[in-house]
Formats: structure tokens, sequence, C-alpha cells
């Protein structure tokens, strides 16, 4: 028989894995922890994200300041991706994932 459980989980814990455990989050933070990408390099990295995936996944990543849209003014004008302070240091923690992944799966 199971104990009941005796503690609330923490509301900023429970954000922070609302956050993660978002399907392919974890993958485009682990991309980008290699520096910024554009759209395109990101989703050549994880080709089974749609492109309607992974703008809306970025939007969220904007929203919650882990990743930033740098436009880059040479013609053509385009757009690249990076880590924010805040998301790097996530990427950091998640990185446990990679080395409990090349252990275990």
């Amino acid at each position: 028989m199971m104990e009941p459980c005796n503690q609330h989980v923490c509301p900023k814990v429970e954000g922070s894995y609302q956050i993660i455990s978002k399907k392919w989050t974890g993958l485009i933070i682990h991309v980008l922890m290699n520096g910024p990408k554009h759209f395109n390099e990101i989703h050549t990295c994880i080709p089974n994200l749609s492109n309607r995936m992974l703008t809306e996944r970025i939007k969220e990543l904007e929203d919650h300041a882990i990743i930033v849209r740098n436009v880059i003014t040479e013609r053509p004008i385009r757009s690249e991706y990076a880590l924010t302070e805040k998301g790097k240091e996530l990427g950091e923690a998640l990185s446990s994932i990679n080395q409990w992944a090349e252990k275990w799966m």
C-alpha cells in the first residue's frame, strides 16, 4: 500500500516541469546549447519536428525568456535563435538527462 503524499509540490517546480515536459522542448534546448541556430538549422537537427510545432515551441520558450530571437539585418534579413542566460542554465540542468540516456537508453 502506498503512503499518501504529505507534501505539496512547489508552484515554481510544477511550472518548470510543465515547460520541459512538452514534447520537443528539451530537444530544442539541447540543440541550442551548441550556440545560436536559424529556424531551418533547428529543424534539420530535429527532423521529425514539424515547422508548425517548432514555431509553437519557439514562441513558448520566448514567452518564458528561455530563448531569444535575434534579427540579422544583413541581406537577406533572417533570424536566429539563442538561449538566454536562463535557458543556458536550464540546458545545463537538462544535460544530466543526456548522461542518463547514454547509460540507459
